[in-house]
């Protein structure tokens, strides 16, 4: 930063989450920012909806408007008013089911949703359709980042909040910061009133989890921001999600036979899924919060991950280049708290620069206490997906298929029996 620069120049790369909360909280107390994303369109994204905790919530406050983040709390779900989460077997039967979530502060909000009203934030600092394909240290002028188009931009700091795929992190750790973790998933959207009265009822208002042999598994995530809203103004409202809403999530072992199906969309997408699963013995009934979903909703990702040793996350000395979120904690979406992780990184990041410019600290210092801050989150939430991915994956070996098989049906009877 220059002598008599107070604003301190940042470049953010990547327009997801993090990015763009970063891009607000930095708009928001005047700093000079602008997001580079190679999205031309804000709502072109998928994946799961997004449970934002009240670390989360916290962190979301310091870096929007009240206004927006009223916005925010309109166009949400909140926990507390759902049901406790369930367990299932692959035939419906209920295993068991999580803790009581009355006092629960956390909401779900669809990641569409949520991007929409963190672009609204980051005004004209988003440029949309602009990727970075080289990140260069700093000169006389700073680092830089250069665009496809050939043009180069410099600035004080440059933040990569790209993705597992961060050009900017590869930058900085000299190659990949995370890697497959094994499964590949698969989401779409049913409406509630697309399924027939028992199944609605057996599903209910909550979220559930079956896990069957051979690594298959569906999530189920419940989503109504208008009779369940956090904030009860229909004014401030919007949610892309206009009714109660299921959020599916399928997930198998990643293998020459699954990655076949990612080359699929649509109805095709749809049909194998439901195809795969029968093969391994699952009922119609479970089933059908895919069978009558939106073709058009379906999307598959690869599940990757980073280390979960603090030691092996941010592996670079501190300086005017760094990086949030997946980029850094590459996070399956096993344990819900990806997109938190980056909203809090980004109000991290947002407090340290504020100490920059308060000459507090150097740039240098503020970047390692952010780092030494990002890496101990990134291993708490790692830690944490990687243990239903584990498990998942360990369903795949014959004696997990053969326990899974067996121990299910007998949870299930004792549960009928205490019942």
């Amino acid at each position: 930063m220059g002598a008599n620069d107070e604003r301190l120049r940042v470049i953010v790369v990547g327009g997801g989450i993090g990015g763009l909360a970063l891009a607000a909280g930095l708009r928001r107390h005047d700093f000079e920012v602008v997001v580079f994303d190679r999205d031309h369109d804000v709502a072109a994204t998928g994946g799961y909806h997004i449970t934002l905790d009240g670390r989360a919530q916290l962190a979301l406050q310091q870096l929007i408007e009240p206004d927006l983040y009223e916005r925010l709390l309109a166009s949400s779900s909140a926990l507390r008013l759902r049901d406790p989460d369930v367990f299932w077997d692959r035939r419906g039967r209920l295993l068991g089911q999580g803790r009581d979530l009355g006092s629960d502060p956390s909401i779900d909000i669809d990641r569409i949703t949520l991007r929409l009203l963190l672009a609204d934030a980051a005004g004209n600092s988003l440029k949309l359709g602009h990727t970075v394909t080289e990140v260069a240290p700093s000169s006389g002028s700073g680092p830089s980042v250069t665009l496809a188009d050939g043009v180069r931009h410099t600035a004080e700091l440059i933040v990569g909040a790209d993705g597992a795929h961060s050009v900017v992190a590869r930058h900085l750790a000299g190659g990949p910061t995370n890697q497959p973790a094994g499964l590949i998933g698969f989401s779409g959207r049913t409406p509630s009133p697309a399924l027939d009265e028992i199944e609605q009822l057996r599903l209910g208002p909550r979220s559930s989890m079956t896990i069957g042999p051979r690594g298959a598994a569906l999530y189920v995530g419940f989503l109504d921001p208008v009779g369940r809203a956090v904030l009860d103004a229909p004014e401030l409202r919007s949610a892309i999600t206009t009714g109660p809403t299921y959020i599916w999530g399928a997930m198998f072992p990643e293998s020459s036979q699954t990655n076949r199906l990612r080359k699929l969309a649509g109805t095709a997408l749809r049909d194998a899924l439901l195809h795969r699963f029968r093969g391994h013995r699952w009922t119609e009934q479970v089933l059908q919060v895919i069978e009558r979903t939106d073709p058009g909703s379906i999307a598959a990702f690869r599940f990757n991950a980073a280390s979960s040793k603090p030691q092996d996350l941010a592996p670079w000395p501190a300086g005017p280049i760094t990086a949030l979120g997946d980029a850094v904690h590459a996070t399956p979406p096993t344990a819900g708290m990806g997109a938190g992780a980056a909203i809090r990184d980004a109000a991290d990041l947002l407090r340290q620069l504020r100490a920059v410019r308060a000459k507090d600290k150097t740039l240098s210092v503020a970047i390692n206490d952010y780092e030494t801050t990002l890496r101990a989150r990134g291993s708490e939430v790692l830690t944490l997906a990687m243990k239903t991915v584990r498990w998942i994956l360990a369903t795949d070996t014959p004696i997990g298929a053969a326990a899974t098989a067996v121990v299910t049906p007998i949870l299930g009877t004792v549960r009928r029996l205490r019942s």
